[in-house]
């Protein structure tokens, strides 16, 4: 056997972390689990809010008031500020200087939409419908309020127009309210420009009947032609 010397024993030992070194291992190790074959729990996030989604903007909406409906709007306030404010839980005020009604998202609004359903509302009022009518707005989805003038039917001047808003009108409004309960809407009359609230249906059979009298239809014919129309209408229901 080779003679060891003391040289090549030191050698040696220089030699022996260097290759220690080299057996070093890297890897991962998995978490140990609750239980054999459990999957591991999802994780549960809260919904978003409705302010959240929006990015936390606020949004407003600004309805113009006319002069001659700030009287009523000044003696209703409450009536309008009430629903807009506790239960689609956004904020409200008059500005007087521009006035308009400015309606703004708050971080309480649960729904985007009550924003248009609250400046929609309030615009009714400002057409002229009263406050319990405008109010269904808010609670049901398929009602529009749909705007024309007498204009837009037939062009009338004079006593021929006066006439024409006679015949819509009837005698102490009969055939307003006629027209209004036969086809379920509510119906303005503002000089020469209508205004009905309703659904799409009973829209378009009050629309009808208002074209009617102003192309010169007597209020007998129209009454007729409406029996018929509002009895498809409850059969539809």
């Amino acid at each position: 056997m080779p003679k060891v010397t003391k040289k090549t024993a030191a050698a040696d030992d220089l030699l022996q972390p260097a290759a220690s070194m080299m057996d070093i291992e890297a890897g991962t190790e998995e978490a140990p689990h609750a239980a054999e074959g459990a999957a591991a729990p999802k994780p549960k996030f809260p919904p978003l809010s409705s302010y959240e989604q929006n990015g936390k903007r606020i949004e407003f909406r600004r309805v113009p008031v006319p002069q001659h409906r700030m009287t009523p709007l000044k003696n209703n306030w409450l009536a309008l500020y009430k629903p807009v404010t506790e239960n689609l839980k956004l904020d409200m005020r008059m500005n007087l200087k521009t006035r308009k009604v400015e309606v703004k998202t708050t971080p309480e609004t649960p729904d985007a939409g009550n924003l248009q359903r609250a400046a929609d509302f309030v615009h009714a009022f400002i057409l002229g419908f009263e406050v319990q009518d405008a109010i269904a707005l808010l609670r049901l989805d398929d009602l529009y309020i749909e705007c024309f003038e007498v204009k837009d039917v037939k062009t009338l001047r004079g006593e021929h127009l006066a006439r024409c808003i006679g015949r819509m009108a009837g005698k102490n409004g009969k055939t307003k309210f006629t027209i209004e309960n036969a086809t379920r809407t509510r119906i303005v009359l503002a000089d020469t420009k209508i205004h009905i609230l309703g659904s799409f249906q009973n829209i378009r059979a009050a629309r009808d009947s208002i074209c009617a009298l102003i192309l010169g239809s007597p209020a007998g014919k129209v009454y007729s032609k409406l029996h018929s129309v509002t009895a498809r209408l409850s059969q539809s229901y």
